[in-house]
């Protein structure tokens, strides 16, 4: 009985490093989407900044320069800004992935452990039935308890990322 306890404690430390695993993967990815998106971003940007050193260089006119720098540093912004929002939208998702991975594996975790903890107490030769019905009684209340703790730690994970998003996206059009 208990080479089949520790096997399953086995299985569920087996599917946490699988769920680790897939956390790092998804940070990986991201991280290399955002990266894409600033060098796309600074790039732009550059090759904006020389074409518009070879414009200025050619006008003779102060108020036709100020313009056509207004005009430049406008389109930058907006590069600037469009950028940001992509980061942003990049961010939203991920955190989506990661609060319902997360989730999920908290869940699929404790019922596991509770129930190879319920397995295990059921083999043991406890001649007491009122100790047997007081120890379920004490995992029925812990399983209740965990369930309850998931629900709450994946709604304040939303939140959490919900506020951070509303107030990035927020800061952004204050900016415009």
């Amino acid at each position: 009985m208990t080479t089949k306890t520790e096997q399953q404690f086995n299985e569920v430390q087996k599917k946490s490093l699988e769920a680790a695993a897939q956390l790092a993967q998804l940070s990986i990815e991201n991280t290399q989407r955002v990266i894409e998106v600033q060098v796309a971003v600074a790039k732009s940007l550059f090759e904006d900044s020389v074409n518009n050193a070879k414009a200025l260089s050619g006008i003779k006119d102060p108020q036709e320069a100020v313009q056509l720098r207004t005009r430049f540093a406008q389109n930058s912004a907006e590069k600037v800004f469009a950028g940001a929002r992509e980061i942003t939208e990049i961010a939203t998702k991920a955190q989506a992935q990661i609060s319902k991975l997360v989730g999920e594996q908290l869940t699929n975790s404790s019922t596991e452990v509770l129930g190879a903890i319920q397995q295990m107490f059921q083999g043991l030769p406890i001649a007491d039935p009122n100790t047997m019905n007081a120890i379920q009684s004490t995992l029925n209340t812990t399983r209740t308890a965990v369930e309850q703790l998931t629900r709450a730690s994946s709604e304040a994970f939303q939140a959490f990322s919900q506020s951070t998003v509303s107030g990035t996206t927020g800061k952004g059009r204050t900016a415009k």
